[in-house]
C-alpha cells in the first residue's frame, strides 16, 4: 500500500489551522485518522512530534508549583484580544485568582491558580492547544 504524504501533511496542517486535536479522513478503502498525538493509517500508527522544544526542555525541568489545565482547549493568555494579561512572569498571584482561559466548545472557561505564589514561568503560548493535565505555568 502507496501512502499518499501530501494527504497526511494537508490534515496535519488543518489540524492547527482550525485548533482541532483529530481528524479522519476516508476516500474507498483508505482510512486516514489523524490527531494531535498520533496518525493511523488502516491501524498502523506513526508517532508525531507536536510539542516545541522549549515546552519539552521546560516540563522535564520542572520545579515548583503546577498550575494544570483542568480540560481540553485552547489557553488564553488574556480575556479578548489586545487585553491585559491575566499573569506575566515575575507577578505576585493569589490562590483561585484566574491565571487564563482555556476555551473548549466556545466555552470560556478561567483556570484559577492552585495556590499563592509568584509566577515562575509561562509554558505555553496564547492560542496554543492544550491537553488535560498539561502545566500551564508554574509558581514560586
Amino acid at each position: 500500500m502507496k501512502i499518499d504524504k501530501k494527504i497526511i501533511k494537508e490534515l496535519s496542517d488543518y489540524l492547527d489551522e482550525f485548533n482541532l486535536t483529530e481528524l479522519e479522513y476516508t476516500e474507498k478503502d483508505t482510512k486516514i485518522k489523524v490527531s494531535k498525538n498520533n496518525i493511523s493509517i488502516n491501524n498502523q500508527t506513526l508517532s508525531k512530534e507536536i510539542n516545541s522544544n522549549k515546552n519539552i526542555e521546560s516540563q522535564n525541568n520542572i520545579s515548583g508549583i503546577e498550575v494544570k489545565s483542568p480540560i481540553i482547549g485552547t489557553a488564553y493568555h488574556a480575556p479578548e484580544p489586545g487585553a491585559k494579561k491575566f499573569v506575566e512572569v515575575g507577578k505576585k498571584i493569589k490562590k483561585g485568582e484566574t491565571v487564563m482561559i482555556v476555551e473548549a466548545m466556545k466555552t470560556m472557561n478561567h483556570v484559577p491558580s492552585s495556590s499563592d505564589g509568584v509566577v515562575k514561568e509561562i509554558l505555553v503560548d496564547d492560542g496554543q492547544p492544550v491537553e488535560f493535565g498539561q502545566t500551564l505555568i508554574i509558581l514560586e
